[in-house]
C-alpha cells in the first residue's frame, strides 16, 4: 500500500508537532509532501500522485475551524472539477482519505456544548464532503490535541497511532491491529540495543501467545454461536 502524506503549515520548520510527526515516519512506502515548499503547483504531476497513492492523508493545524490556506489553494489548483469527477471516471474512487488535525485547544473543547461551539467532524465537514464527491472512502479523522503539553509516554503511543493510521490496513479492528504489530515486532527488537533484545524478543513472544490464545477464543465463541443457531 502506498500513503501519500501532504502536509500543510505556514512555518513548518517552527511547528514541533509537525516536526515530531515527520521523524515518527514508519519505513513503509510513504510519500510525504510539504505543501507550502512547492516553489510552483505543477498539476499534472500532482493528480499523478494522487492516481498512485492508495490511502492519500491531508495533514495539517486547525486554523478558526479550518485548513491552512495553503491547503485550499493546493485544493482549487489541484482537484479540477474533471479532475474529480467531471469526465466520469472518479480517479480516486476507493482511495482512502484521511485527516492528521493538530490543535491548540483540549479534546472536550470539541464535544458538543464545548467551548468551541463545534465539533472536529463538522468543522472538517467539507473535507468529508470532497471525498464523499471523488467516490473517496473517507477514514476517521486522527486529531491531536495540544501536542506541546504531552507527556513523554503519550508522545511514545502518538508515534505507535500515527504509524498505524497511515499504514495500518481498515477498519481499525482487533485482528488488523494485532496483523499491523505482528509484521513489525521482528523490526522493532532488531533495532533495540543489545542489552534491551532479550526483552524485546520476551514481549513478542508473549504477544504471540495472547495472539494465538485470541484466536482460539474467536473460534470457540464461533462454534458456540453456530450450536446456538441450530
Amino acid at each position: 500500500m502506498t500513503t501519500l502524506v501532504l502536509v500543510s503549515h505556514p512555518q513548518l520548520a517552527d511547528s514541533t508537532s509537525q516536526q515530531f510527526l515527520k521523524e515518527s515516519l514508519p519505513d513503509d512506502d510513504i510519500i510525504w509532501e510539504h505543501i507550502e515548499s512547492l516553489s510552483s503547483l505543477d498539476v499534472a504531476q500532482e493528480q499523478a500522485q494522487l492516481r498512485r497513492a492508495d490511502r492519500i492523508i491531508l495533514q495539517f493545524p486547525l486554523y478558526w475551524y479550518a485548513a491552512p490556506a495553503g491547503l485550499k489553494q493546493w485544493e482549487d489548483t489541484v482537484l479540477t472539477r474533471t479532475f474529480v469527477y467531471g469526465d466520469h471516471r472518479y480517479p480516486l474512487a476507493d482511495k482512502e482519505l484521511g485527516i492528521v488535525v493538530t490543535t491548540g485547544m483540549p479534546r472536550q473543547a470539541f464535544q458538543r456544548g464545548g467551548a468551541e461551539g463545534v465539533t472536529l467532524d463538522a468543522a472538517l465537514a467539507p473535507l468529508a464532503a470532497l471525498a464523499h464527491r471523488a467516490q473517496m472512502r473517507w477514514l476517521p479523522v486522527f486529531p491531536i490535541y495540544q501536542f506541546g503539553y504531552l507527556e513523554e509516554p503519550e508522545k511514545l503511543q502518538l508515534v505507535v497511532d500515527y504509524q498505524r493510521y497511515l499504514t495500518q490496513p481498515q477498519p481499525d479492528s482487533l485482528a488488523n491491529r494485532q496483523d499491523w504489530f505482528a509484521q513489525r515486532l521482528d523490526g522493532m527488537v532488531a533495532r533495540l540495543a543489545e542489552d534491551q533484545r532479550t526483552t524485546g524478543r520476551l514481549i513478542a513472544s508473549v504477544f504471540e501467545q495472547n495472539r494465538e490464545q485470541i484466536d482460539q477464543l474467536h473460534d470457540t465463541l464461533a462454534m458456540i454461536k453456530e450450536q446456538d443457531d441450530d
